[in-house]
């Protein structure tokens, strides 16, 4: 006797349990496509959605586009500050990102600076002299007496 189907949704790609054993074709496994692959992102959609769900009171529905258009913008952020840092540290000719570079980079940045309000951890502070301290105030004045 053939093995009872239990009912309910297999895993894509998973090899199908039930019907009788032997009939039919081959049936090749699906390839197991993410939300991330099918939107074209790095960023986890899933991890995402589930975060967002967490997150939420009263237990609201979260749409499906949400946690896709939430990913696309935390990976486009990350990568415009990834971007500004990287050409930080080659403009002080070094290959690794530090805070510092980080720090550069989004106070660089007139849109990143008033979007990210927070301290850096190790990231220093920008480099400023007001324009007081570096004029030269030494002018050649004659005697009034001559």
């Amino acid at each position: 006797m053939p093995p009872k189907a239990t009912g309910g949704k297999s895993k894509a790609g998973a090899p199908d349990q039930g019907g009788v054993a032997g009939s039919g074709a081959t049936t090749t496994p699906r390839t197991i496509q993410t939300r991330s692959q099918k939107a074209g992102l790095q960023f986890p959609v899933g991890r995402i959605h589930r975060y967002l769900k967490q997150r939420t009171q009263h237990n609201v529905r979260i749409g499906a586009k949400a946690a896709v258009y939430t990913s696309a913008i935390l990976e486009y952020l990350t990568a415009e500050v990834l971007e500004l840092a990287g050409n930080a540290s080659k403009d002080l000719r070094v290959k690794r990102i530090t805070p510092r570079h980080l720090q550069l980079a989004i106070r660089g940045d007139e849109e990143l600076d008033i979007l990210v309000r927070a301290t850096i951890a190790g990231g220093g502070v920008l480099p400023f002299i007001h324009k007081s301290l570096t004029a030269t105030t030494t002018k050649n004045k004659k005697p009034e007496g001559q």
